[in-house]
């Protein structure tokens, strides 16, 4: 997922739910929205409304609700409606979209029809909308078995123009054959390089094939459903990808992007009977068509055993480069409460410090971490249970399948303590009273997977009901064991060996693959693809009447931001701590921050290691299997993590840190207060075994992370020269931490960094530099403080707090590559500019914004073939930056942001892209937030409710010119650092290499 302007296809490595991400929407948030002008009161059950029929009504008092099931009489196209008053609205239309083959036709058409529409002729009407909208959310996604396209508002104008906007891409799509080729893949010739394949697609899935854990969990499934539709990469196997033609792509949906074959869902507070007009309007004309059959039930195979290869982990694994796994074919995931205890069993069996599997597995140090695909994954028709291990020596694989099914055995012969089933269900029950902004949004994923495969959803929404009949299951767990695992007729072991020559291996396959292409083409096939792609950049570059497309306008948007009261007080005399008085559903918040400025720079390394280990380690007193229980059943959690800030008027300044957050039930709070206090005071970090596990577990996922979410790591190194924070977050959260975390797992000197984690502890847990933030109901308010007290009195004061200030940072610019066994690239660069509070910062906000749409997304993305790329403003930062992600060609995109700058110089700013830009923006301000944090941006950065009025003046009040002028006095010739992470094959001469 990379932001407002790309297209992510995310592999999923645990679920394996394959979500095709097609540009993630910042969350917004608008104060005005459309009355409802018909009640959910006044429909009933048998009542027909514009061609639907409501087929059922039930009621969902946990979750104050009412669920509307209706069906399209001419059709049959499904509708679910959520009544809930929640002012962010959401809608999305889905189809099942299951596959045949790996050609990745759902994730192309999925692509393709975001391309226009007879509606809207115009090209990527999509992307364009992202900037005419105050959209809380939008996306589009390629699951399994089917694809959707939603979004959410709270704005009812905006809401009834997306709608439009979707419905049309969907059902009247242009599908020209040039998106196709753009989006898809195409043959193309580059001068220096010969013919190529380009596509957004195609190297969005050379980037997912990359990743070893995504990789692993893809084939692992595949081999695990053969003869079925699960064999298949439904984003898209590269090698398979050019297979694909024009006319099955339109095919594919003729047949698939039908209303007898679409499920459509909305929730909130607006209307649904004006919905329900509007989708009659543009379905009324199709006529029903029986459903698709494919193939989903798997035969059992009994057992198999795989070995295939893949890359090679990072270099601190040493010759640990084995995953394995052992899947097991569970239950039909249509059963809802079977999947509800498949579910929580496999959070007993393999999540936290009591699980017997990290027991067995984890704690044993056989391996650095679970596999990529452990767990259990409910999103094909039959699900799976799967257990594995990553960074894993070949001769230890024997021991590994043993422990595993010596686990499994003593399980199902034991079951699990009965306090930690207690503390899973309660945690199962906290986490739906817990009010977040995209609630809708996640009700809709929870019960889509199901939908499609005919379960009624509404049963996914009765969670307290699922609860109550695990909780009377006698023997639950063992009946499963017994069924699924000790019974098993359907069991793989997979195994993948790492090879050195994997990535090279390829480029090989590529360059077969393309010429086998052009020995089936004549040269006057060769010219007449010359000629397509010449149409294709002549379309890219040609200017477009967006006209037809809906907008908003400045005048939809709020001009005064939302206020959120709060009381500052004092607690244990000393302690300042922010109070808001809220409806939170009985909950209670706390938040709390430990700055120590900028000063002991030579422990920032530590810090991100020192936060997970305060919830791993245990303490002197207490294992933390026992602490864990604890915390799940009368908390939602406790987190610790590394915190930093830039002072708002200079960005020589910081404040860095740690930052702690918990909540728990009112009736809870005294219990919370304890738990956190045990964590600050006594966690052990001389538990070498622990910390051992620990380091590998975080060395290993650290680096595979960098694959998928190379983007980030390039523009936090590239900003890293520029500012002390970005030198902090580099240290904390860059590639080098990446290398720090890899060098203490080779040197294994684990007494030193005991010693460094206990010196974190005594500087940074220090009551003169606390500060606490307290969300609750009123009712909660008296014994938060009661608790909060207690705990602050133990808290520590530690003598020598008095140190000086690091050392004075200087800007630096420079040149940096990290060569990493990667397919395609991601390539940054990063410019210092102003502090929050300089007039400024608004421009560039805006400029940013403006050169994504207007110049870098048809450059880096339609041109270049990149999955994604844009410009960003991080205005606390103070920092400007330019950023591609799975791109081909990184080092070409590094002149294309250069080329950036002159284009804004060159351009005539238009009033409706100016406009644009401002309402991308105030989406990105207005975020709907959830009770937690309500007010948090005082407390976390200081930036107070006058501050972000003042700042939202501003934006208003931007001209076209300021744009230009702050593009020629900050961008254009200024120093900046340019950072890229892509294959070793770059010719990077000159470069500073940065090994992880």
């Amino acid at each position: 997922m990379v932001g407002t302007v790309s297209c992510a296809r995310i592999l999923q490595a645990t679920s394996r739910a394959r979500l095709s991400t097609f540009s993630l929407k910042r969350s917004s948030h608008l104060a005005r929205h459309f009355s409802s002008t018909r009640s959910s009161n006044d429909i009933a059950l048998g009542q027909q409304l514009h061609g639907f029929l409501v087929e059922d009504i039930q009621s969902v008092s946990e979750l104050k609700l009412k669920a509307i099931r209706l069906r399209h009489e001419r059709t049959g196209m499904e509708w679910l409606h959520i009544d809930r008053d929640d002012a962010n609205n959401v809608f999305s239309i889905g189809f099942n979209t299951s596959v045949s083959d790996s050609t990745g036709v759902p994730h192309i058409l999925e692509h393709t029809t975001l391309c226009g529409s007879e509606k809207y002729p115009v090209r990527d009407p999509f992307f364009k909308m992202l900037n005419r909208s105050l959209s809380t959310f939008m996306n589009a996604w390629t699951a399994h078995d089917y694809t959707q396209y939603p979004f959410s508002t709270q704005n009812g104008q905006d809401y009834e123009n997306l709608q439009s906007v979707y419905l049309d891409a969907v059902f009247r799509p242009l599908l020209r054959e040039m998106d196709f080729r753009q989006e898809g893949w195409r043959m193309e010739r580059e001068k220096d390089l010969g013919w190529q394949i380009k596509g957004v697609v195609y190297n969005e899935m050379k980037g997912a094939f990359s990743d070893a854990g995504s990789l692993f969990a893809s084939r692992a499934e595949q081999q695990m459903f053969p003869g079925t539709t699960y064999q298949y990469e439904s984003g898209g196997d590269p090698q398979v990808i050019p297979d694909l033609t024009y006319e099955q792509l339109k095919e594919f949906h003729a047949r698939r992007y039908h209303p007898s074959n679409a499920r459509a869902y909305s929730y909130g507070s607006f209307a649904l009977a004006p919905q329900l007009q509007r989708v009659d309007t543009v379905i009324s004309g199709y006529t029903r068509l029986p459903p698709i059959e494919v193939p989903m039930d798997v035969q059992p195979f009994g057992e198999k055993m795989v070995t295939e290869f893949g890359p090679c982990e990072s270099a601190s694994a040493g010759d640990k480069q084995t995953k394995f796994s052992i899947s097991y074919l569970a239950n039909d995931m249509r059963n809802v409460y079977e999947t509800f205890a498949m579910s929580v069993f496999s959070g007993l069996l393999l999540h936290g410090a009591a699980a017997p599997m990290h027991q067995a597995l984890l704690d044993t140090h056989m391996g650095s971490d679970y596999s990529s695909n452990t767990g259990y994954s409910p999103f094909t028709r039959r699900a799976s249970l799967t257990v594995g291990l990553q960074g894993l020596a070949d001769a230890d694989i024997p021991m590994v399948e043993q422990r595993i099914s010596e686990t499994m055995a003593r399980v199902g012969e034991q079951g699990f303590e009965q306090r930690r089933v207690d503390a899973a269900l309660a945690s199962v029950e906290l986490a739906y009273k817990h009010k977040t902004g995209d609630f809708g949004m996640r009700l809709m994923q929870s019960v889509s997977t199901g939908w499609f495969h005919g379960v009624d959803p509404v049963e996914y929404l009765r969670v307290s009901e699922n609860v109550e009949r695990l909780r009377a299951d006698t023997g639950v767990f063992s009946k499963l064991v017994e069924k699924y695992v000790t019974k098993s007729n359907h069991k793989l072991k997979f195994v993948m060996l790492a090879d050195p020559r994997y990535m090279q291996g390829l480029d090989e396959k590529e360059h077969e693959l393309i010429q086998t292409k052009l020995a089936q083409l004549s040269p006057g096939d060769l010219d007449v693809l010359d000629a397509k792609n010449a149409e294709l950049a002549a379309e890219q570059g040609r200017t477009e009447d967006l006209s037809v497309l809906p907008t908003l306008t400045l005048d939809d948007v709020a001009p005064t931001a939302r206020r959120f009261a709060v009381d500052m007080g004092v607690c244990a005399e000393s302690v300042p701590v922010q109070w808001r008085t809220s409806a939170t559903n009985g909950i209670s918040y706390v938040r709390a921050i430990n700055a120590v400025r900028d000063k002991y720079p030579e422990l920032w390394p530590y810090m991100n290691l020192f936060c997970e280990a305060l919830t791993y380690q245990g303490t002197r007193s207490r294992t933390m299997a026992s602490i864990e229980t604890d915390m799940r059943l009368y908390t939602g959690g406790i987190s610790f993590a590394p915190f930093v800030t830039t002072d708002l008027g200079n960005l020589g300044h910081i404040e860095a840190g740690i930052s702690m957050g918990t909540h728990s039930l009112d009736s809870n709070i005294e219990r919370m207060y304890a738990l956190l206090e045990e964590l600050i005071l006594q966690t052990d970090f001389t538990n070498e075994s622990r910390l051992q596990a620990l380091v590998a577990s975080m060395a290993t996922n650290m680096y595979n992370d960098v694959a998928g979410s190379g983007h980030a790591y390039a523009r936090r190194l590239a900003a890293s020269t520029l500012t002390p924070e970005m030198r902090a977050v580099e240290a904390l959260d860059g590639l080098a931490q990446v290398r720090f975390l890899g060098d203490m797992r080779r040197s294994g000197d684990l007494q030193h960094v005991a010693k460094q984690l206990e010196n974190v502890r005594r500087v940074v847990f220090d009551r003169s530099t606390l500060r606490t933030a307290v969300t609750a109901n009123a009712s909660g308010v008296d014994a938060n403080q009661r608790a909060l007290e207690q705990m602050l009195k133990a808290y520590p004061s530690p003598a020598d707090s008095m140190v000086e200030d690091g050392p004075r940072f200087e800007a630096q610019t420079g040149q940096y590559f990290c060569p990493l066994p990667v397919a395609t690239g991601y390539a940054a660069q990063a410019t210092r500019c102003v502090p929050f509070v300089h007039p400024d910062s608004v421009k560039l906000q805006i400029l940013a914004k403006l050169m994504t749409s207007g110049f870098l997304h048809r450059e880096i993305r339609e041109r270049n073939g990149a999955y994604g790329g844009g410009a960003s403003y991080s205005a606390i930062q103070g920092i400007f930056s330019f950023y591609s992600y799975r791109d081909p060609v990184p080092c070409d995109t590094l002149a294309t942001f250069t080329k950036a700058v002159e284009w804004i110089d060159s351009h005539n700013v238009l009033e409706r892209e100016l406009r644009e830009a401002k309402l991308s923006v105030f989406g990105d301000l207005d975020a709907p937030l959830s009770a937690a944090d309500e007010g948090m941006a005082g407390f976390m950065s200081g930036v107070s409710d006058d501050m972000r009025q003042e700042r939202r003046d501003g934006f208003f009040a931007v001209e076209a010119k300021d744009l230009k002028d702050v593009a020629e006095r900050y961008l254009a010739g200024a120093k900046h650092t340019k950072a890229v992470i892509g294959p070793e094959s770059l010719d990077m001469s000159g470069w500073t290499r940065v090994q992880v």
